[in-house]
Order: C-alpha cells, then sequence, then structure tokens
C-alpha cells in the first residue's frame, strides 16, 4: 500500500505549483471539461507534462531515480513509475 501524503509532494510546472494531489485534480477536471477536445499532448500548454511529476517523485525520494543539475531527469525507470502513479491514482482519487 502507497502511503497517501505522498500525494500532499510539492512540485511546480509552468505556471501550476501545488501538490500531486492538486495536479492530478486538475487534470481530470480538463479531461471531464473539454472532453474530445482535451490534448494528452499538450494538457497543460507543454509537451512533456509528465516530468514534472517524475522529477517531484524522485526528488522526494519516493521513485528511484537521478536528477542532473538544472534539476532535470537524468535516469529512471519510466515504466516503473508511470505503474507507481497509476497505483496512487487508483488508491486514492
Amino acid at each position: 500500500m502507497i502511503d497517501e501524503k505522498i500525494l500532499d509532494t510539492i512540485f511546480i510546472h509552468g505556471d501550476f505549483e501545488g501538490s500531486l494531489r492538486d495536479f492530478f485534480k486538475e487534470l481530470a477536471l480538463k479531461v471531464w471539461n473539454e472532453g474530445e477536445g482535451f490534448s494528452g499532448k499538450r494538457p497543460f500548454g507543454n509537451s512533456g507534462w509528465e516530468y514534472p511529476v517524475y522529477v517531484a517523485l524522485i526528488d522526494a525520494g519516493i521513485v528511484p531515480g537521478t536528477l542532473d543539475s538544472d534539476g532535470f531527469v537524468e535516469k529512471c525507470n519510466i515504466k516503473e513509475i508511470k505503474q507507481f502513479v497509476t497505483n496512487l491514482i487508483v488508491e486514492y482519487l
């Protein structure tokens, strides 16, 4: 079982600053409100929007990985992190 407190991890992405819980809530609302017009490639105006989530989880020591000197993902197991986030969403949202 994953600790629900992980959803309180704070991160910044573009104009978004808040917790993972807030991010996933906003993402779900975008999917719901935009319907078939939802852009999975650029839901918040930028591509690569998943990476700030990866950075937050790696930086907090929640998932294994390394960040470079600029704070970008240098090394991680994307498949493993995606499964972790999937489990987190299924268990707590």
